[in-house]
């Protein structure tokens, strides 16, 4: 007897299931509670209690449901052996937000099958894509919002050395080398010379 299965995943246990697990009571699809696999894992591998579960559980037949294919992962390579190996166990697979992606409509044409892995594989690329556009956004919002307040960033600057007039007039002097000066005052090479710039202008200055 042929069964139906979902697969559900957040990467933490403060990210929220429901949404999830609302969209698979909603369907018109029978699936026993038994046949629900939840994950508390990251989506970097597939080394997860759950889904290696429900691999050695679900059968040829057997329809697999997820909300969306980002669930499934986030390696887009390791994504697509997954996919891969659910065709070749005769599985059905259902992406939920992507009707597209409902391998039971295409199960009578000839070579279909490729045809549908080249689309999650684009549809992934495109997934990944948006992440990527999605994290430079929240780091963008939330740099602007720290700025608001008054926030710095990148490294503080690094304060001259009380004793750097006296190292540098005998590196002017040609009384020690530049390396010496560096040590003597634990400077690096363009703090060092940046600093002695400065003191180069304000002597142009008072001229």
């Amino acid at each position: 007897m042929q069964r139906n299965y979902a697969y559900l995943r957040v990467s933490t246990k403060e990210q929220n299931l429901n949404r999830q697990l609302d969209a698979i009571k909603q369907l018109n699809e029978h699936i026993d509670e038994r046949d629900i696999y939840l994950d508390m894992a990251s989506g970097k591998d597939f080394n997860r209690p759950e889904w290696q579960a429900l691999k050695r559980s679900i059968r040829p037949g057997d329809t697999l449901f997820i909300h969306s294919l980002d669930r499934l992962g986030r390696n887009k390579a390791q994504i697509l052996r997954e996919w891969q190996w659910l065709v070749d166990n005769k599985i059905n697979i259902v992406v939920l937000d992507m009707p597209l992606l409902d391998t039971r409509k295409y199960v009578d044409l000839d070579g279909i099958g490729e045809l549908v892995t080249s689309l999650v594989l684009q549809i992934l690329s495109w997934l990944a894509e948006e992440e990527r556009k999605k994290i430079k956004e929240r780091q963008r919002e939330g740099i602007n919002a720290a700025l608001r307040r008054g926030i710095k960033f990148g490294r503080p600057p690094v304060p001259k050395p009380q004793n750097f007039d006296e190292i540098y007039k005998q590196w002017k002097n040609g009384e020690i080398t530049a390396t010496k000066a560096m040590q003597i005052l634990g400077l690096k090479r363009n703090t060092f010379y940046k600093f002695a710039s400065q003191e180069k202008e304000i002597g142009k200055a008072k001229m």
